[in-house]
């Protein structure tokens, strides 16, 4: 009995923040980025007085250095993913000219690193994802320029984010909220356990929630074909990947 008391009470408070975020849903004017502004100045709130070396020195243990000097992009020499190191270097070698001498600890992982909750300290990295409990700052590209998985629509990876911003936005006019199923719909690799449970529970409601792993990152086998993805009504994002 406790555990079925303990599931509804996790259900009851999940429908209910899904439901609050619906009734406060205002549709954003997208000019200049402007949506995501809130969370930029939320996520560098803790700086405003300045980075130091220590928080700097704690960074670097959880992300991969970057420098710009004097208008030229540097990288140390380990990259832990070079396929998301290439796209983070597509997007700053555009930039570095215009930019003053700085230097970055950029997070190539696909889930935050500086974690409240488990007690780290505050420290200025860079990620691309990330969920409240997390310090990370997010940078304003989801999507990389080249390494990500590979499916019969994206060949050689998802990842050419002009591209696919235009086929998103296509959709998007094609398929309205009012018309989207109502479905839960998750794409990802299995990265971590956590993601089994969503697994599992496609297979046994296969009505309510459409969750599969992808075969690969990048491209070195045929992938999962992402089959109805426009039409679903929540997307999930766990541990990073969607």
């Amino acid at each position: 009995m406790f555990v079925t008391t303990e599931i509804n009470e996790w259900y009851s408070k999940i429908n209910s923040e899904i439901n609050l975020a619906i009734d406060q849903y205002i549709p954003c004017q997208r000019v200049n980025c402007s949506c995501y502004k809130s969370v930029i100045d939320q996520d560098l709130k803790p700086f405003k007085d300045g980075i130091t070396k220590e928080q700097y020195a704690q960074a670097r243990t959880k992300a991969t250095k970057y420098q710009i000097i004097d208008g030229t992009l540097f990288r140390e020499k380990d990259c832990p993913f070079p396929a998301r190191c290439a796209g983070i270097e597509h997007y700053l070698s555009a930039l570095a000219p215009n930019m003053p001498n700085i230097e970055l600890a950029i997070n190539t992982r696909d889930w935050p690193q500086i974690n409240r909750a488990w007690g780290h300290s505050q420290a200025p990295v860079l990620s691309f994802s990330k969920m409240r409990d997390y310090y990370d700052i997010m940078y304003p590209a989801w999507s990389f320029w080249e390494g990500g998985p590979a499916i019969s629509l994206y060949p050689t990876g998802i990842g050419r984010w002009d591209k696919h911003r235009e086929s998103i936005s296509a959709a998007a006019e094609k398929w309205p909220w009012q018309k989207k199923e109502t479905k839960a719909f998750f794409r990802g690799s299995r990265t971590s356990e956590e993601r089994d449970a969503l697994i599992l529970l496609s297979r046994a409601n296969p009505d309510i929630v459409d969750a599969q792993y992808t075969k690969n990152q990048a491209w070195k086998s045929d992938a999962v074909f992402f089959f109805n993805i426009y039409h679903c009504f929540l997307l999930f994002t766990i541990s990073g990947a969607s």
